[in-house]
Order: C-alpha cells, then sequence, then structure tokens
C-alpha cells in the first residue's frame, strides 16, 4: 500500500462558540484570517503570501499586471518607453496623494528605487530589487530606472512586489516605522496594525483613477488564526466572511453543506525538496552525493500525494518553475516513482541500509508527513523539523539545512527569472552553488534577445534535473471560501485582492 496520509475531519461543532465579533454585510466589514504571523507590513521586509496581499491593496507600483490578460497597463506611470537597453524612462501620473497626503511624484520613486537598491538596506528578496542600479528624475514627472544590465523582465516586477513609498515619511520613519503605520497609494489605507495579529484596513476615498479600481468594501479587517480549523469554525459562527487556503477535505466537506461559496483556483506556486548538493550543511551531508538526491527524487509518488491531499487543480511538476512562466521548459529529465530503484541508488552511493537525516518544513504538515512516509519505505529515516516559516528561512539562508520541503510563489511574477534565479544564482538560498548554472541564468535574465533566454534557462532547467539539485513535487490550488454573501473571482496569481471583492 503507498504510504499517504489523509487529512482528519475537521472537528467545527467543537469550536462553534469561538466568541469573536460577528461579521456581516451591513457593517461593510469584511473579515479574513491571515494563516501565517507576518513579520513585517513593509513589504520590501517579508516574504510571505499574506504580505504580497497586503502590498496590493496598501501600494501602488508605476504598472499593473491585468490578471486575466497579463497586459501592462499604467499604475503610477501612465508611459514608459526604453531610451536604451538599460534605462527605462516613465512618465508618472499626476495629481496622486499618498494616505497620509503627501503628493506623489518624481522624488518618491527616486528614494523608493534607491533605498531598495542598496543591498546594505537589507530587502529581504534582493531578486525583487537587485536589478535595479538607480532612478533618475528628469522632471517632477518623470524618472528614468536604470537597471544593472539588461533585465528584460523589468515591466513584471515594476507591475508586482516594486512599491512606490513616501519619500518624506519613509526617509523620517524607516521600515520599522512603515511596518508599524503603513502609508501607500493604493484603493486601501491601513488605520491600525497589531504587529503580526491584527490588520484594519480602510477604503482610501481619494484613490486616484487606476486600473485596479476603487475599494468597493468599506473595511477588511484581518487577523491572524494560524489553525485551519479555528478559521473554519469561526466562519460558521459568523467570526468571518472569507477564507482561503482551506484543506480540500474541508473544502469538499463545505460545498456540500451548501450554505457557503467554494471555489478552487490553480496557483503559481510550486512545491519541492531542496537539498543541500553544495555540502553547506557539512561535507559529509548525503545529500552532497547525485545518487542519494535522485533516489529521493525516485522515493515519492507525487500523484498519490496530488490525488489524496491537494486535489482540485494541483499537477506534478518536474522542472525546477511554474509550467506558464516565459523560459519554463518542460523537457528535462524526470523522476517516476520507483521505490525499488531509489533503494539502488542509496546502495550505489554507499548508503544499503539507508541514512537519518533532518527534515524541515514550514507548512502543510500533512503533506510533509506522507513523503517522510515515503522516504521511510526505502530507507530514509527523515525526522522532521516543523518550524515557522521566518526560523526556517534564516537556517536556510545560513546553510544550516540539509532537505527541506519548501514551496516558491514567484511573487506571481511570470518569469523564470523570479523562481529558477531566485534559488540558482548563488544567494542565501543556493545550496548547488554550481557556477555554470549560475552563469547560464545570468545569461538568460539579461538578454534582451527572448530565444536566447529560452535557450539559457532551458540549459540550466535541464542540468537542474540531470544533477537532482531539486525534488520538484507539484503545483499547488487554492481553496477559497466565503459566505454566500460575498462575491470574489480568484485569479491563478494567489492574490486575494480585496479591493476587487464585493458584497452580493
Amino acid at each position: 500500500m503507498k504510504p499517504f496520509l489523509l487529512l482528519s475531519s475537521v472537528a467545527l461543532a467543537a469550536s462553534m462558540a469561538s466568541g469573536s465579533a460577528i461579521a456581516d454585510k451591513a457593517s461593510d466589514t469584511l473579515s479574513v484570517p491571515f494563516t501565517k504571523e507576518l513579520e513585517s507590513v513593509d513589504s520590501y521586509f517579508n516574504s510571505a503570501r499574506e504580505g504580497v496581499i497586503l502590498q496590493r491593496s496598501i501600494w501602488d507600483g508605476l504598472l499593473f499586471s491585468d490578471p486575466e490578460t497579463g497586459e501592462y497597463k499604467g499604475n503610477l506611470a501612465t508611459s514608459w518607453e526604453w531610451v536604451d537597453d538599460t534605462t527605462l524612462e516613465l512618465k508618472l501620473r499626476e495629481g496622486v496623494k499618498f494616505h497620509n497626503g503627501e503628493e506623489f511624484d518624481a522624488d518618491d520613486v527616486v528614494y523608493t528605487v534607491n533605498f531598495v537598491a542598496d543591498p546594505a538596506n537589507g530587502v529581504v528578496t534582493q531578486r525583487n530589487v537587485n536589478w535595479m542600479k538607480e532612478a533618475l528624475k528628469v522632471d517632477k514627472y518623470t524618472v528614468q530606472i536604470v537597471t544593472n544590465g539588461p533585465f528584460p523582465a523589468a515591466l513584471e516586477y515594476l507591475a508586482g512586489p516594486v512599491s512606490i513609498y513616501p519619500n518624506e515619511y519613509y526617509a523620517e520613519v524607516g521600515p520599522a516605522g512603515m511596518g508599524l503605520k503603513p502609508v501607500g497609494t493604493g484603493p486601501y489605507r491601513v488605520e491600525s496594525v497589531e504587529p503580526g495579529k491584527h490588520f484594519v484596513l480602510k477604503k482610501y476615498e481619494d484613490y486616484h483613477d487606476s486600473p485596479k479600481g476603487e475599494a468597493t468594501i468599506g473595511t477588511v479587517d484581518i487577523r491572524t488564526i494560524p489553525d485551519v480549523n479555528t478559521q473554519l469554525a469561526e466562519l460558521f459562527s459568523g467570526g468571518l466572511d472569507f477564507v482561503w487556503g482551506v484543506p480540500s477535505d474541508q473544502a469538499e466537506k463545505l460545498e456540500a453543506m451548501g450554505r457557503f461559496n467554494v471555489v478552487n483556483e490553480s496557483t503559481m506556486r510550486i512545491g519541492y525538496l531542496e537539498m543541500d548538493a553544495a555540502g553547506r550543511s557539512g561535507a559529509d551531508n548525503p545529500m552532497t552525493k547525485r545518487a542519494v538526491r535522485q533516489a529521493i527524487n525516485h522515493a515519492i509518488d507525487r500523484q498519490a500525494i496530488v490525488d489524496n491531499l491537494l486535489k482540485g487543480k494541483s499537477k506534478i511538476v518536474n522542472s525546477a518553475c511554474f509550467p506558464s512562466q516565459f523560459g519554463c521548459a518542460q523537457d528535462v529529465a524526470t523522476y517516476d516513482y520507483d521505490p525499488e530503484k531509489a533503494r539502488a541508488l542509496l546502495a550505489e552511493a554507499g548508503y544499503p541500509d539507508g541514512f537519518s537525516v533532518d527534515f524541515y518544513a514550514y507548512r502543510e504538515r500533512e503533506y510533509a508527513e506522507a513523503m517522510l512516509a515515503y522516504l521511510a519505505e526505502v530507507g530514509i529515516k527523515a525526522n522532521l523539523k516543523f518550524l515557522q516559516y521566518s526560523a526556517l528561512r534564516d537556517l536556510r539562508t545560513n546553510g544550516q539545512t540539509s532537505l527541506s520541503f519548501q514551496t516558491w510563489g514567484s511573487y506571481s511574477i511570470n518569469d523564470v527569472s523570479a523562481i529558477t534565479s531566485q534559488f540558482f544564482k548563488f544567494g542565501g538560498e543556493d545550496f548547488a552553488r554550481d557556477e555554470e548554472l549560475r552563469d547560464w541564468l545570468e545569461t538568460a535574465d539579461t538578454s534582451v534577445d527572448l530565444e536566447v533566454r529560452k535557450e539559457f534557462y532551458a540549459k540550466a532547467l535541464k542540468k537542474i534535473a540531470d544533477e537532482a539539485y531539486w525534488a520538484p513535487l507539484f503545483s499547488y490550488n487554492v481553496n477559497y471560501v466565503s459566505t454566500e454573501e460575498v462575491d470574489f473571482t480568484p485569479s491563478a496569481d494567489e492574490v486575494v485582492r480585496f479591493f476587487q471583492v464585493s458584497w452580493r
């Protein structure tokens, strides 16, 4: 029998008396939970999906990418053109004001870009900003962004994670102040922050003419509730209106009740096992042996995990990227579920009786436990170390993990540079440290020739698969559950846009 683990039933009835405030349409307050405790609301100093969700509602980028068509539209910029291969000139929108009343102009763009592009300021996800060298003011409503070499994915980033901050306010309060009292130009302003626990957003009545559109709901009340069963109990009792990331078995039960709206949508997030091929966690680490890494790839029945745990629109992933991303070559080595072959590879690597290893994870414990069972079947005794995301990220950045279950949503950027280059160009989370791979990715990241980009991304992705640097697992899907009063249409980029949620 294949050793997958099934989710347990939700003990909803036991949690009905939650005592939380009742949310409803009449109060014009949408009450929602965050599962993960957000380390900072400042969008440049967190890397969590919850942070991306807040970022899109509180701040604006220079551009906007239509989630349905992928078309770039002007947001804080009204037009843009490449002056040369490394200089993008943008005309800015006039009449925009930040939530604190500051007028938006070129000074804000210049300050923001020059601050976040400076590695000394410690932006958490450097890949989102280190392609920019500097921003230059041409006049009050014209700026130039100069890149560190050609960077064809620039528009994707300017429409995604690159938010524009008010220069005077940010210079005064810095990341710590912005985390406590965020100020942007977005469709929602922040009324209050209880760090990591509670966030209240209010519709920004003076929002500019943006392709995002004005918010419809007056207040969004967000509380951190780590346990999904507690979230669902509050949905039943009226304390919450809208929950996402609901496990498939609970979503099926809720849909069968006929009392809630349940929608499943695929996402750009993929799961993968990260293995320390470079020996950062110790030269005697078994993951330094290619045959061991290949064995781990063969040991796990990904299809069974998808069929029994993820369900929905999830699919097996073979390449170290999401299939829709530009450059995500699919013609790579694949590893079918084959325990016998896995055991033979372990013996070839010098581990005929297997070995013990710490297995790190931070989410979907049930998925991790299923993988532990598969590894045990071939002789690998994996000891689960289940940590908070921030704690595990610090361990990985310091090279202290040999095997970990990770996920990455690419900040919803539909380009391979947002994932493969993030993890294989000698950054803190690169456990391959392959110079040839790094150089191929650099060529692909910086070429303005689309065919060259495809060629070098394909070479890199094939080598990652051949060397089994990762064990790509599956794409994610998300179950969104809401009361019947809530009208919401999900998008494949996994971003909940509160300003596009309305009441029925």
